[in-house]
């Protein structure tokens, strides 16, 4: 629910009341529930983070790491504050920052200190967390920024967070809030998410940029200061104030400390071995397994001391030391659960029995290590910070060199019993938690023994991989697995594109052709290889890259063709098809269409030299690129050859489905859409609209099938259906697939923005035009203005493959403003349309002339209404010599076109100039009537119109004989 931010409003109340649950809920924001109920995420006022009692925490020192335990002061990346502080003074409205840096380098913490600053300065700072599986306790947050200079927002994990459900976060009304300055900071380990997540920033009307946490500064002396501040921190908890004979037992110089955590632990340990008179390990994995140690003696202390009440934890533990650690292994893999899930993962992991029962094991163990805030219902809390529990999981499972940890028999077992499948086939809601921890834990550079483990796991059951998500994927593919255990994730990829995993596919692919070109000999192979790549980065929206590794891939298939074209020139044919793709998303449009006609000449060969056995093969081929040809043709403006090249794709796709629908019928779907709005733009617009049906049908049934294979398919037959409707005059009708096509198209671009928003700009832009052909004109400027915000800045970044979509939708604005009485907008509109199409037209007439004839006809209007007759008729005047020019090639397609410009022309400046208005009317007139004689029931309608125009004029002008003879003409029930 939202509140206006106005101080005169009163303080807000709200009571929220959990019943056999919890409840949630926030003032001035938004909700965005699940299926299931739980948030899809959680939105919470930040507030500093509270001392922690001493007693407490020197109880594991590991709690003193904990940032939320406030121990130790900021100190230090002065460079880093400075440049996050400019970002918050930056004149942008909305801006996101993407925050990377390897694990311990410490981001919650400077992200914690810029919001203490700020707040300082008047902002607010908001808290995201992801929802599922996040801690949740019955809350209401009252979120309305009334009275603060700025709104800060902090999404920790961003990094794992879907792609959809950060795509939520960014359209919530919290960040909607009119003359104030919001800056969300998103907290991640890497940039590989970034390029996707900036672009669905960008969609919203964000500004982006993105800045890396380097390590500590190399100086002795910077990471003296820090080491010092830290050792101080963690020295008044231990009883002296006085410490400067503590000093770090590894060198502050060595590569590791370039962490802030690392400096942490290492003055933690000094300082507790100071007090307790042992000896501080003289490297960071002797650091790591002193504090362990520490974790494992508290477990025997509370285990044996039956009256044993120190600080916040009370009760002796009943729960032996050895089931302590198998549960903290446990809970470092699941994160935080429910109590039943707790349960059941105890019980997955072998921990249950007469001798051990799950609910004290959970309750001794949240004595340990307490749920995150006081209240909140979940066990399993895992170590923090995340860094130690991904080293704990790494020293507990054997296989490292760490002489004086006790890895456990066990922690193998237990990693996979936690990361299978339940007995109805599902993965545990947990998995991607799991597997990415271990595969994180598993980096080269760390715990390389754990890729064993995780190989067990995905040799067992590689869909896993798939299951656990895209981050986690690509997680897996930076963690040095075994080549054949990431072909065998590869070989259950799905085939085509994939909404969700995409981008973590494009990333295991890259990382097996990494591997594996270097040592690939034979030519064949790598041709194929460069071609699987060049696919699957275009799949992510990673279009630069594919094209170059489709141009390489041509290069290798010229060669092996060359040598032998029998075998190898259908190979060649693909790579050409594809390389005509590729060409196109990145605005290379016209040279996209050489290599689309050379490898349909190459599929025409074979399929007319093809053995009756091969002709199948050969016509599928042949009818592929044929359909591609089309697309390439049509993009540059070639559209009665585009007609041609598809509806011979048609024909062989209508063959080979009658005989194989399973296999062929996806394939005719896709030729008849492209048949289809190739006819509708040559202008043979009466053969459409059941082709467009046809298409809608095959791709319900198919969509019901596969959803996340076939759904952008169903997007796209959907929005053509809609232009189809709206062609043959049922405007009521149209906006109604188009609707249906907005919302999936949504969807997919919330998951992959790269891929999939310029096709969301393309239905918004369409369910514009349709709602104002319905009549519904206040509802058709927002979508229409959306589609121009996303276009316009994709057109930014590569004008040549957005702009002629930008000058459509600008058109459309303009005229949807215009409709609305809002004058100015629609001339700014106008202007900018007819500016983008003019740039267009000096590089490819053929393809943009009539779009621009139609946007001059557009501004001839604005500027007949805005009082400027001179400059109306410049405008107009240019139109009518384009479309007059472009249908004397081709009246069929450029004829109705010239109609509505003439009828136009007359009915607008006949106040103001109606000699020429007079003229346009004549003229429309003398054209409708030609038409009618060809197609009377098309434009009878249409004639009634223009002779209506035709005698308004007259009757400005004091013709009233010549007048009256139209209006008895009008009258004859023959016209």
């Amino acid at each position: 629910m939202s509140a206006a931010p106005d101080s005169t409003v009163p303080p807000a109340h709200q009571s929220v009341r959990a019943e056999s649950g919890f409840a949630y809920g926030v003032i001035g924001a938004d909700l965005h529930i699940l299926g299931n109920g739980m948030p899809l995420y959680l939105l919470g006022n930040w507030s500093p983070a509270a001392p922690a009692p001493t007693p407490w925490l020197r109880e594991l020192p590991s709690r003193m790491l904990n940032a939320r335990n406030a121990v130790v002061g900021f100190h230090g990346r002065h460079d880093e504050r400075r440049s996050l502080h400019a970002w918050l003074a930056e004149d942008a409205r909305l801006s996101m920052r993407w925050l990377h840096g390897v694990g311990g380098q410490g981001k919650t913490r400077l992200a914690d200190q810029l919001a203490l600053e700020a707040g300082a300065r008047g902002w607010k700072t908001v808290v995201a967390t992801h929802g599922p599986g996040a801690v949740v306790r019955s809350a209401s947050h009252d979120l309305r920024s009334d009275n603060h200079a700025g709104l800060l927002i902090i999404v920790d994990y961003a990094d794992r967070w879907p792609l959809s459900h950060l795509n939520w976060l960014f359209s919530n009304s919290l960040l909607r809030q009119p003359g104030l300055p919001i800056r969300v900071l998103l907290l991640a380990r890497t940039d590989d998410a970034w390029l996707p997540v900036s672009e669905a920033a960008a969609e919203q009307g964000a500004a982006t940029s993105q800045q890396r946490l380097d390590a500590l500064p190399a100086t002795v002396t910077a990471r003296t200061e820090m080491f010092s501040a830290a050792r101080d921190g963690f020295a008044q908890h231990y009883g002296f104030a006085e410490s400067p004979t503590v000093v770090p037992a590894v060198p502050l110089e060595s590569a590791g400390m370039g962490l802030t955590l690392a400096l942490h632990v290492t003055a933690l340990v000094a300082v507790d071995a100071h007090v307790s008179g042992r000896r501080a390990p003289a490297d960071m994995a002797g650091l790591t397994v002193y504090l362990l140690d520490r974790e494992h003696a508290h477990w025997s202390r509370m285990a044996d001391d039956g009256t044993h009440h120190v600080g916040a934890t009370r009760g002796a533990l009943r729960t032996t030391p050895e089931v302590m650690n198998h549960t903290v292994f446990v809970a470092s893999l699941t994160g935080p659960q429910t109590h039943d899930r707790g349960r059941t993962a105890l019980r997955d992991a072998g921990i249950h029995g007469a001798s051990h029962r799950p609910d004290q094991i959970l309750a001794d163990h949240a004595l340990c290590y307490p749920a995150a805030q006081p209240g909140d219902r979940t066990v399993l809390e895992p170590l923090y910070p995340d860094r130690l529990a991904e080293d704990f999981l790494a020293l507990t499972l054997p296989g490292h060199s760490v002489t004086d940890y006790p890895a456990q028999a066990w922690a193998g077992p237990t990693s996979r019993l936690l990361t299978v499948r339940d007995e109805e086939g599902s993965a545990p809601a947990h998995l991607a938690r799991a597997l990415t921890f271990l595969a994180s834990a598993a980096m080269p550079d760390r715990w390389p023994h754990l890729t064993g483990y995780v190989e067990e796991i995905l040799r067992t059951d590689p869909l896993l991989a798939l299951d656990a998500g895209g981050a986690a994927l690509t997680a897996l593919a930076a963690a040095g697995l075994d080549t054949e255990v990431l072909e065998a994730i590869e070989e259950r990829l799905p085939p085509g594109s994939h909404t969700d995993l995409d981008t973590g596919i494009a990333a295991l692919v890259h990382g097996l052709a990494v591997r594996r070109l270097p040592r690939t000999r034979d030519p064949l192979t790598r041709a194929r290889e460069l071609d699987r790549l060049g696919g699957r980065l275009g799949f992510a929206g990673r279009h630069a890259e594919g094209l170059e590794r489709t141009q390489e891939a041509l290069e290798t298939w010229r060669s092996l063709a060359a040598a032998d074209p029998q075998t190898h020139e259908t190979g060649l044919a693909g790579a050409l098809t594809d390389l005509g793709i590729r060409l196109a998303r990145v605005g290379r449009r016209e040279e996209a269409v050489a290599p689309a006609q050379e490898a349909v000449g190459i599929c025409r060969r074979a399929a007319e030299a093809a053995t009756p056995g091969a002709r199948t093969d050969a016509d599928d081929g042949l009818a592929t690129a044929l359909n591609e040809l089309g697309i390439r043709l049509s993009e540059v403006g070639l559209r009665e050859e585009a007609v041609t090249a598809a509806a011979e794709a048609v024909a062989l796709r209508r063959r080979l489905a009658s005989t194989n629908p399973a296999v062929y019928e996806e394939g005719l779907a896709a030729a008849l859409n492209n048949l289809g709005s190739f006819l509708s733009r040559a202008g043979h617009r009466s053969e459409t609209l059941e082709i467009g049906q046809e298409v809608l049908a095959i791709q319900r049934r198919l969509t019901a099938e596969d959803r996340a294979a076939h759904e952008p398919q169903l997007a796209t037959a959907l929005s053509n259906l809609g232009i189809h409707l709206w062609e043959a005059h049922r405007m009521d009708e149209a906006h109604v697939p188009t609707r249906e096509a907005v919302a999936i198209r949504r969807r997919l671009a919330a998951v992959n923005p790269a891929a999939y928003e310029s096709h969301l700009a393309d239905a918004l832009a369409n369910l514009g035009a349709h709602l104002a052909g319905a009549g519904f004109l206040e509802d058709a400027v927002p979508p229409t203005a959306e589609a121009v915000a996303i276009q316009r800045r994709l057109a930014r970044a590569n004008p040549a493959a957005y702009e002629p979509d930008l000058a459509w939708t600008l058109s459309n604005l303009g005229a949807h403003l215009y409709e609305v009485q809002r004058l100015p907008d629609a001339l700014t509109a106008g202007r900018e349309a007819v500016e983008v199409l003019r740039r267009l037209v000096g590089v490819n007439p053929a393809a943009h002339e009539q779009d621009l004839a139609s946007g001059l006809g557009n501004l001839g209007v604005y500027l007949i209404r805005a009082g400027r007759p001179e400059e109306a008729a410049e405008a107009s005047g240019e139109s009518v010599a384009i479309l007059r020019r472009l249908a004397a090639g081709n009246p069929a397609l450029h004829e109705p076109e010239l109609l509505r410009t003439w009828w136009t022309i007359a009915d607008e400046h006949k106040n103001q100039r109606p000699h020429a208005a007079l003229e346009a009317a004549e003229q429309a007139v003398r054209l409708c009537r030609r038409l009618v004689a060809a197609e009377p029931d098309t434009y009878a309608t249409d004639l009634r119109i223009v002779l209506t125009a035709q005698a308004d004029i007259l009757r400005i002008l004091g013709r009233m004989t010549e007048a009256d003879a139209i209006v008895r003409e009008l009258g004859d029930v023959r016209l």
